[in-house]
């Protein structure tokens, strides 16, 4: 029986250009890093798998349907560095075969540390969604899949979303496994959808692993994993970046091959099928109730909150940038307030991260910094640098107020 469900994350940071203690300038991002960067992923990936997969869902007639999230400050980028990937997510979100999941707008950790700043990421999130596709998501994902039951119990109370998905752990499955519907607990309306880990990373990380005993991976072979859990499971939850196809996993490895493969193996079962995650949970009974009173996500072995939050320098960070939330917004200057919010996306902080990563060469792609060390300074530098902005803006708006008055 079952439903083959994928969802794919698209993110792209805007990264700092070099900022010295001496700068001055609020300019705080790199433009042609950030542009070279949008448009080589664009070229081996985004584009090529976009193609592929409207092909894919042209050849067997909308049987085949997946589902993203797209990050508000990956759309930015598209637009101002490469607009032809927004023209083949339009082509895609025309089929109707594929669903834009909601999150937050500059993927960031607010959820665990500003509620008003992470309420109003969502609702930036899903009128992105709404202009650009005409969809108004009703599955949440937060960054980096990072969830427990207070962000359930949250949406249940925002009453915008369906589901949630999040990390199939083996420390919150216990004996079960991650091919059913969930529910958290103290929520009567939503329900959770978990990543098939073993699965997922099977195409992630570990397609072109030639050490691997599994290696090479083909259509037929991952067909038949499918097929081995008819009766054990409703839907295989395949959720992994998107930068799999053509970036982590390079063209030449025949991961575009495989892709465009596997629905035909798939789909030979006749119990088989693919569906979105609203499907996914219209279609299935909740099973059973998952409690997960501690933080996961989906980053490395651990899948903790340690890749932003393990060493004292990422504490630090978070704990300053989001200490100026509301000096920040007490200017009411729209590009300091749009620059703050550039600087809570996650992957600032990810960069200052000192531990050995499993998973390390995926990330070398995008880090710009020599060391996590040189990654706090130079954020720290732009993040003085912005406070001192916000002071100046305060005391422009109290000298004007005082003139008025007078």
């Amino acid at each position: 029986m079952p439903s083959v469900c994928f969802y794919f994350q698209v993110h792209q940071p805007f990264r700092l250009r070099h900022y010295t203690v001496f700068d001055k300038s609020g300019n705080y991002f790199d433009e042609f890093k950030n542009a070279s960067i949008c448009r080589k992923v664009a070229n081996k990936c985004y584009l090529p798998s976009n193609r592929l997969l409207l092909k894919m869902i042209q050849r067997y007639d909308g049987r085949f349907k997946v589902s993203f999230s797209i990050t508000g400050v990956a759309i930015e980028q598209f637009k101002k560095y490469c607009p032809e990937v927004i023209s083949t997510f339009d082509a895609l979100a025309e089929t109707g075969c594929v669903e834009f999941l909601a999150e937050t707008y500059y993927h960031s950790l607010s959820f665990l540390y500003s509620r008003n700043e992470f309420f109003e990421e969502v609702h930036q999130h899903i009128e992105l969604m709404q202009k650009m596709w005409g969809q108004t998501p009703r599955v949440f994902r937060n960054t980096e899949l990072i969830y427990n039951n207070q962000l359930a119990e949250t949406l249940e109370e925002m009453n915008l979303f369906d589901a949630v998905i999040t990390e199939g752990a083996d420390r919150i499955l216990g004996h079960r496994n991650a091919n059913f519907v969930y529910r958290p607990p103290n929520c009567k309306h939503l329900k959770l959808l978990l990543k098939n880990y073993s699965l997922s990373d099977d195409i992630a990380f570990r397609f072109s692993n030639r050490g691997w005993e599994e290696w090479p991976l083909d259509a037929p072979k991952f067909a038949r994993w499918i097929d081995q859990i008819n009766g054990c499971g409703h839907t295989v939850n395949l959720f992994m970046d998107y930068e799999t196809f053509g970036e982590h996993q390079w063209e030449e490895t025949g991961i575009f091959d495989f892709m465009y493969h596997l629905p035909e193996y798939i789909l030979r079962h006749p119990d088989n099928d693919f569906k979105t995650p609203s499907e996914v949970v219209r279609s299935y009974p909740v099973m059973d109730v998952i409690d997960v009173p501690h933080v996961i996500s989906w980053a490395d072995m651990e899948r903790d909150l340690s890749a932003w939050l393990g060493n004292a320098m990422q504490s630090n960070a978070l704990h300053e940038v989001y200490k100026m939330e509301k000096l920040v917004k007490q200017t009411n200057d729209p590009q300091i307030i749009e620059d703050w919010k550039k600087l809570l996306t996650s992957d600032h902080f990810y960069y200052m991260c000192t531990k050995y990563f499993s998973d390390g060469d995926v990330h070398k792609y995008f880090n710009p910094y020599e060391s996590p060390y040189d990654s706090y300074i130079n954020y720290m530098n732009v993040l003085n640098h912005l406070r001192e902005r916000c002071k100046q803006a305060l005391t422009e708006q109290k000298v004007s107020e005082q003139a008025s008055a007078s």
